[in-house]
């Protein structure tokens, strides 16, 4: 994997997609567009190295289990 830093929104995006939501979902949750959630997807798998939504996902499983220090920020809450 590559050296990088996810941004707070990638971060937000990528909770969402551990919990198997559709991007559609995700953007609803996030009130964004969908390109915009696609985008952040996009440039998430473009950082990590990773080839699949599958795969970054598990890749950010292992990231939250072991508190790597992947990222500048923390994540911040989602809406209500």
């Amino acid at each position: 994997m590559t050296n990088f830093q996810l941004t707070p929104a990638e971060m937000v995006v990528l909770d969402l997609l551990l919990q198997g939501m559709s991007n559609r979902a995700i953007a609803e949750t996030l009130v964004l567009s969908i390109r915009t959630v696609e985008s952040h997807i996009s440039t998430s798998l473009g950082k990590t190295g990773c080839r699949s939504r599958l795969q970054l996902s598990l890749w950010w499983m292992q990231q939250i289990r072991s508190g790597a220090p992947m990222y500048a920020g923390r994540v911040p809450s989602l809406p209500a």
